[in-house]
């Protein structure tokens, strides 16, 4: 799935919380300047009522309530609100104001002023009201009188907005500002990665000399600079080490060909000449022989070739299960046997995994080539009637396989060469010099260390340990 821009995504997650932050503000903002407003509403309200109550005066042993200017001048505004009031007496005689004016269902007077706000409904208009009482005194008694003003909520409305709106409105400029501010800031900020990715654009993926700069970018991106670095030039020494591969294959598989095609135009010859066939059957026999060693050398280098290459690819990583380290040793050691017998050499067998066995982690296959290249090494290095000995022990936990022999051994200074491919001490010997890159590749996907030591039992010989991480069957 495609993502969209990083700079919008960026820009939409700064968005989000400063929008929350805005209206949570703007909330409050509301609930304040509605509180203010219905403040100043119901103290206009009281104070028309106590201007009302004033004005209760005793006339002919009768309450008269009138209506002066003054307590109407409190709710004259542009909004054009209306106003109601009543003055009732205690049996329910209208004073002054409308009859039918709606009074609250439960009386709960609060204060010194003994006054009750309340909302209603008067001639299809709603309505925040006041009622209060008034005691009017004579010498017969005390008369409570009823005083309640209601006024539409237009001035009200229009004080909450006068109050909320300037403030919303500073929020929603901040806003805005700071998306601005923040795409701009992305922006700039992004162009390391906009120019890098220019410059990865722009390189010639058959080159791979790209080294990215870490220093010029965010203390946060360089990891990921330092990470192509890295794979790049892993890249390039996994290139580099192909092209030698591929080099050192043709230069192997060349001198063979050549042989062989020599040797093929030679019997293509004699075809040609069969009355000459008496004096020259020892060429031919020669001729011969040299081709089907050379044919031999072909078969075993372009094996050891698929071998090192299956050795080296990923999936040799994985599909591992658990071996027994000491039953491929003893396979290799009878698969050789023959050979050891030809050339007159001691071959022997030591293993103490002890009844717990000696299992290791690996493929079954490449640990067996592993096995069978050291063995092969030794047999073929190691003069007739030498001695070579495969031991499979435990030690510190770990299991070791081990070739040991009384041959030429291998010098000191040459002992990290021979992991090379194609390299041999012996330029003459009829080895492919792919033996042991086999082996250190082998014991490389399975976490293994290789070491070459001189046989600390004999004059002269080597002794090589692949030592292995020990599991349990």
């Amino acid at each position: 799935m495609r993502r969209a821009s990083l700079r919008l995504r960026l820009a939409l997650w700064l968005l989000l919380p400063l929008s929350v932050f805005v209206a949570i503000c703007g909330w409050l903002n509301w609930r304040n300047a509605a509180e203010v407003a219905d403040y100043v509403q119901d103290h206009d309200l009281l104070s028309s009522a106590k201007v009302l109550s004033d004005r209760l005066i005793w006339e002919d042993d009768d309450v008269k309530a009138s209506v002066p200017p003054s307590a109407l001048s409190l709710f004259v505004s542009a909004e054009r609100d209306h106003v109601f009031l009543s003055v009732m007496g205690a049996d329910g005689e209208v004073l002054a104001g409308s009859a039918d004016f709606p009074l609250p269902a439960v009386r709960k007077p609060e204060g010194t002023d003994r006054a009750q706000w309340y909302d209603t409904q008067f001639a299809g208009w709603p309505l925040r009201a006041v009622v209060t009482t008034r005691s009017m005194y004579e010498a017969g008694g005390a008369r409570d009188i009823t005083i309640a003003v209601g006024k539409t909520e237009r001035s009200r409305d229009h004080m909450l907005r006068t109050l909320w709106w300037p403030s919303m409105e500073y929020l929603l400029i901040a806003l805005v500002l700071a998306i601005a501010l923040a795409v701009a800031a992305l922006t700039l900020e992004l162009r390391p990665i906009v120019r890098l990715s220019q410059q990865l654009a722009q390189r010639d993926p058959m080159h791979l000399d790209l080294v990215v700069d870490p220093q010029a970018l965010h203390t946060e991106l360089r990891p990921v600079a330092d990470t192509i670095n890295r794979f790049v030039a892993q890249l390039k020494a996994h290139s580099e080490a192909q092209r030698r591969f591929i080099a050192d294959a043709a230069h192997q598989l060349r001198t063979p060909l050549a042989m062989q095609a020599s040797q093929i135009e030679f019997a293509r010859y004699t075809r040609q000449h069969r009355g000459e066939w008496d004096t020259r059957r020892a060429d031919m026999d020669a001729m011969w022989l040299a081709m089907q060693t050379s044919n031999r050398q072909l078969v075993d280098v372009t094996n050891k070739l698929l071998l090192l290459a299956q050795a080296e690819h990923g999936d040799a990583h994985t599909r591992l299960e658990e071996v027994d380290l000491a039953a491929v040793a003893l396979r290799c050691v009878e698969h050789l046997a023959a050979l050891a017998d030809r050339r007159g050499i001691d071959l022997g067998l030591e293993s103490e995994a002890g009844p717990q066995g000696a299992f290791v982690v690996a493929q079954p296959a490449l640990l067996e080539a592993l096995a069978t290249n050291l063995l092969d090494n030794a047999l073929r290095y190691t003069q007739e009637g030498g001695r070579v000995t495969v031991g499979v022990q435990r030690v510190n936990g770990a299991i070791e396989l081990s070739v040991e022999d009384n041959g030429p051994g291998i010098p000191v200074e040459a002992r990290e060469r021979v992991f090379e491919r194609f390299y041999r001490v012996a330029q003459d010997s009829e080895g492919t010099g792919l033996g042991l890159a086999i082996v250190r590749e082998i014991a490389r996907a399975f976490q293994a260390d290789v070491r070459l030591e001189s046989n600390p039992r004999e004059a002269h010989g080597l002794l090589v340990t692949v030592r292995f991480p020990a599991t349990t069957a």
